[in-house]
């Protein structure tokens, strides 16, 4: 397995650079840090007293990869779950904060290893991920990438205006898919055609 800092730092290569999309509810973001998770860090770069979009602008790679592995990895516990999922919940707690335990919760409770969908990598759920990572070890990295996929375009039908995260211009499979299934066997990929379907009802 890739050590953390090289998950990280894939995942900022990842998010890309600078971007303030008025439809992403996280606000202005550079390489997948949000002005939410700046001000509640106290991340005032250029010491003016406040933490605004010129802070987010200011932000380098390292400083984006330093607090993805202190805030998304070690403090929420990824490293405790096992190794097998430990690059795909990270990098889906990057994107969507303590979403990416809960899709995991869920996911192991409906393999009969239950615990509490609290979004808190607690004893219990380490416990219960084990568990279910010792009875299927060869699936339940793709069935949680799985997961995440359905998270995403659950996420685009009730929300319209996230739908271009899910599906691009021409029809194709958008960012949050691709994302999904970057942690999962290609045979587990929805087709082209698969993807349209799933996304055929949407205006």
């Amino acid at each position: 397995m890739p050590s953390v800092e090289e998950i990280a730092t894939e995942i900022v290569a990842r998010e890309g650079g600078f971007v303030n999309d008025p439809d992403d509810p996280g606000g202005a973001t550079n390489y997948g840090v949000t002005i939410g998770t700046m001000r509640k860090l106290g991340k005032d770069l250029n010491r003016d007293g406040r933490v605004d979009i010129a802070d987010v602008r200011a932000l380098t790679r390292a400083q984006a990869t330093q607090i993805f592995v202190e805030h998304y990895f070690r403090r929420p516990r990824i490293a405790e779950l096992p190794e097998t999922v430990q690059a795909s919940v990270f990098d889906m707690y990057v994107n969507a904060g303590s979403n990416a335990v809960k899709i995991l919760q869920r996911l192991v409770s409906r393999m009969g290893f239950a615990c509490d969908d609290d979004g808190a990598v607690g004893p219990k759920t380490i416990a219960a991920v084990q568990a279910a990572a010792a009875a299927a070890p060869r699936h339940l990295a793709d069935a949680y990438g799985i997961a995440r996929r359905n998270y995403y375009y659950a996420l685009a039908d009730q929300r319209p205006a996230s739908r271009k995260y899910a599906r691009r211009k021409d029809g194709g499979k958008g960012g949050w898919i691709t994302r999904a299934e970057e942690f999962m066997a290609p045979k587990y990929h929805l087709s082209a055609a698969q993807h349209r379907e799933r996304t055929a009802r949407w205006a």
